[in-house]
């Protein structure tokens, strides 16, 4: 089972891995982090019978849920916030981490799944200073957040560079693949823009001091990661209005090109025009034609035609259409 409990002591931290710990931490009154990884029967009943969280609560903390949100119980406070990582530093292969914690005045406990690193950056970061364990669970909650806002940075340059490189291409080499990139980052800025939008709302409702949950001194922390999530909504916003400013360029450039593909091809078929006419008019082959039989007319035909050619060419040339 992925339970795992942290306690303070006179040594430092120390972690805990057998449930029913828990009872006996929760009768002493001793302040503890209940960290859990994963989905087992065994840790809904420690939550439910132990900590005493409310059925729909304990049902909700094991499911995946895509919007952030905060609900405050009778004795604890449950909130869910999200992370984001990119594969291989990739924006368009954008993931949302979730996690789940409560908090109490006592105790907090915290559930994800495999793969989230902000729970081992905490305790280490408690292990090298565990007076920030004495300080409450609101302040261990803050921990978390503020690490998991830490997720965001990388994306975000991850997305500034893309960007970047997006516009560049636009206008150097705007490819049918490019069409198909813009989409895809702006797919992923409106997921990050979402989730940043529910999670600032969320954190604002924290940082204003609604929930009894979060000690007055806490207040002036969460108020800075929320200031954090407001440049990441506004971040994301200003990348959505430059995709759609790069989209809107691309269509121009690919317009351009077309119309200047469609001006020379008008301008070859006009010059052509008056050949066809040449050649149809000595084409007709009737039996008084003066030139028909004429030793030089095979000749002046086609001289005829160049000089037509070269008049219309040198004509099209002043008018700078060439």
């Amino acid at each position: 089972m992925g339970l795992k409990i942290h306690v303070r002591s006179p040594e430092g931290i120390r972690t805990l891995d057998d449930a029913a710990e828990v009872a006996r931490l929760m009768a002493e009154g001793t302040t503890f982090w209940l960290d859990l990884e994963g989905d087992d029967p065994a840790m809904r009943e420690v939550l439910h019978r132990d900590l005493g969280l409310h059925a729909l609560a304990v049902e909700d903390i094991f499911q995946d849920r895509v919007i952030p949100k905060a609900e405050d119980y009778d004795g604890y406070l449950y909130v869910v916030v999200h992370g984001i990582t990119c594969e291989r530093n990739d924006p368009e292969d954008l993931h949302t981490v979730e996690v789940d914690l409560v908090i109490s005045s006592r105790w907090i406990a915290s559930h994800h799944n495999g793969g989230v690193r902000v729970t081992h950056e905490v305790l280490d970061e408690l292990r090298r200073n565990p007076r920030l364990f004495d300080k409450g669970p609101g302040f261990l909650a803050h921990a978390l957040i503020d690490h998991l806002v830490d997720y965001y940075i990388p994306v975000i340059d991850a997305f500034d560079e893309y960007v970047d490189e997006v516009e560049s291409e636009v206008v150097a080499n705007p490819q049918q693949s490019l069409l198909q990139r813009i989409f895809r980052l702006k797919r992923s800025l409106q997921r990050l823009r979402r989730i940043a939008m529910h999670q600032r709302e969320v954190l604002q409702r924290l940082a204003r001091g609604e929930f009894e949950q979060i000690p007055e001194r806490a207040l002036p922390f969460y108020r800075d990661i929320h200031d954090h999530f407001v440049r990441v909504c506004d971040l994301a916003e200003g990348y959505r209005e430059l995709l759609s400013g790069a989209l809107d360029a691309y269509l121009s450039v690919v317009s351009n090109r077309m119309n200047e593909v469609m001006k020379t091809l008008t301008l070859v078929a006009t010059i052509m025009l008056p050949l066809t006419f040449i050649a149809g008019v000595y084409g007709m082959n009737f039996e008084h034609m003066p030139e028909l039989h004429w030793h030089y007319g095979y000749p002046f035909a086609l001289g005829v035609m160049l000089a037509v050619a070269v008049a219309m060419g040198l004509w099209f040339r002043y008018k700078r259409w060439l």
